[in-house]
């Protein structure tokens, strides 16, 4: 008697579900006491992160670099930096976090090396027109002497996107772009020498067991050649002038190609190997970059930049679930990041939505409501967390911790600083080092005796640290503990689906299986919780069976057994 053939469904590949942790490495944990982050103490962390409940961790730029942007400035993309430890270490760490069933994800960054790079080097040696130039952006300036820059392009962190350089024989020569800081001269893409260098930086890091890679400015290789003006205002320089078409730095076509041959690669080898992108375009533009031959998925910035508001959200996320799946990619939520202040600050403030103003309407430190913002925190987690697809932590959002604003000016780092005249004062805020022990500075970050750490941390993180609120039921940390264990557990979470449900005023409903169901009160009003539906998890306290305002519940209900 013939057999019936049973047809089973692949499984997902494992990122198109993932919750990832980003390790800005400088501030995660220091092992060897010089106030750093570093291998040594993401290692000795590894536990920490399995216990959290990740399925990977994405580790920020570890390459060699004068650090004159955080290591994204990089002098050698198949290297240590010694300040972070050696290649031997980084394998074991790999190695490691395998063993313990947490993937790694390592930042590359493709759109510019570091001045200190030896490409960069042997261009400054070069003749205008070399080979050597050509890896690079270099262009001859306007004006009777070449005096004026190509064009009229600004920099990412203020200023001109052009430096003049002096010629070997001392004269005043050629302008190089850097659309960031000076001292990271943007590449040439068109050249083929560039194109097979990355990819063999990609396959260094393959043949080492690494997992996938987030793209660091994913829609900026691609320069239009003829470096037309822009005419656009200082500040409108990053995001995608209010959708201008055909921008002539940002989201150029030929970057496709690039990432094709990227995918191919990430192909040859075994084991689901991943690309996110960070790619700041127009949302309609981003399906493009997660076709099938391309990347794979790429951050929902719409949903990181949004106002803490339920109209505003519900159209985020649709947008973001329906425009995806058009080529066939899942969404990738994310509330906070190394380059943004943090969401608990955010949603504390009168304006919640990311890129707001303070007082003077000028960028900068605005009246915040901590309390308030920890409790919106709390209720955005869950509701990420509900949400169909992946999603990425941002290192110490666990832990409820907020920008801190008030770091003193001599020890700002970031080049945002310097390059507006002081007057930004950058993504340090985002950055300063983890809590993890004690009831003093600097709190279990590095050992006893050690130095401090780079950047100062507020006295109050004695009771945001790890060691504090492990074992706390209420505590955020203990928070992302059991959504993390029952969205890996519960039926219902790992389905692609989502469907809208009828609710009151300020409240959004939604069902991701007919057994599990997902609520947020925007409102100011308690909501009445549905009688036959049981309680999974809630972002704050409830009683009398209704939800408090800006609290996020997870229902369960027909009747299904809990896991």
């Amino acid at each position: 008697m013939p057999r019936t053939r049973i047809h089973q469904k692949p499984a997902a590949p494992w990122w198109s579900t993932a919750v990832v942790y980003q390790v800005y490495l400088r501030s995660f944990a220091d092992g060897n006491g010089d106030g750093v982050g570093d291998i040594a103490g993401l290692r000795a962390r590894l536990p920490y992160l399995r216990e959290l409940g990740v399925d990977a961790v994405w580790i920020t730029p570890w390459y060699p670099s004068p650090m004159a942007d955080g290591g994204y400035d990089i002098a050698d993309y198949r290297a240590i930096d010694p300040a972070f430890g050696t290649l031997a270490e980084a394998e074991e760490m790999i190695a490691e976090a395998h063993a313990l069933g947490v993937r790694v994800v390592l930042d590359i960054v493709p759109n510019h090396t570091s001045d200190r790079h030896r490409w960069f080097a042997e261009a400054l040696a070069a003749a205008p027109g070399s080979p050597e130039r050509d890896r690079y952006v270099f262009r001859d300036g306007r004006g009777e002497a070449g005096e004026l820059p190509p064009n009229d392009w600004r920099s990412e962190f203020g200023g001109r996107a052009w430096t003049r350089v002096t010629e070997p024989d001392g004269t005043p020569g050629q302008w190089y772009l850097h659309l960031f800081a000076a001292e990271q001269p943007d590449l040439n893409w068109a050249s083929r020498e560039v194109r097979s260098d990355f990819e063999a930086s990609l396959r260094f890091w393959f043949d080492r067991g690494v997992d996938g890679f987030r793209i660091d400015v994913a829609h900026g290789l691609v320069k239009d050649h003829t470096l037309p003006d822009l005419g656009i205002a200082d500040d409108a320089v990053f995001e995608h002038e209010g959708g201008k078409e055909d921008h002539p730095h940002w989201d150029q076509e030929g970057v496709h190609e690039i990432y094709q041959t990227w995918r191919k690669v990430a192909e040859s080898y075994a084991g689901d190997r991943v690309f996110v992108a960070e790619a700041h375009v127009r949302e309609d533009r981003l399906p493009l970059y997660l076709r099938q031959d391309e990347l794979h998925t790429a951050f929902n910035f719409a949903f990181l930049k949004s106002a803490w508001e339920p109209n505003v959200l519900r159209e985020v996320i649709d947008r973001g679930v329906r425009t995806l799946a058009e080529v066939g990619a899942p969404p990738t939520w994310v509330l906070s990041n190394h380059d943004v202040p943090r969401h608990v600050t955010r949603y504390g403030r009168r304006d919640t939505a990311l890129g707001r103003r303070d007082e003077n309407g000028r960028p900068g430190a605005a009246a915040t409501d901590r309390a308030l913002g920890t409790r919106r925190a709390r209720a955005a987690a869950l509701l990420m967390l509900a949400l169909p697809g992946g999603a990425y932590l941002y290192q110490g959002e666990e832990l409820g911790l907020w920008e801190v604003e008030d770091l003193p000016a001599d020890v700002l780092r970031d080049p945002t600083w310097e390059r507006s005249g002081r007057t930004v004062r950058g993504r340090d805020g985002c950055r300063v080092p983890l809590p993890w022990s004690g009831s003093d500075a600097p709190f279990g970050f590095g050992p006893a005796g050690g130095e401090a750490p780079w950047l100062p941390q507020p006295a109050e993180w004695e009771y945001f640290s790890a060691q504090f609120q492990s074992g706390a039921p209420a505590s955020m940390l203990e928070l992302y503990r059991t959504a993390l264990r029952l969205r890996r557990e519960q039926p219902g979470f790992d389905s692609g689906t989502l469907r809208w449900l009828d609710a009151p005023e300020g409240v959004l409903a939604f069902e991701r299986s007919p057994v599990l169901r997902c609520a947020v009160n925007f409102s100011g009003d308690p909501m009445p919780l549905p009688r036959d539906w049981g309680v999974l998890l809630t972002s704050d306290r409830i009683t009398g069976g209704t939800l408090p305002a800006d609290t996020t519940v997870w229902l369960w209900g027909g009747g299904a057994a809990l896991r």
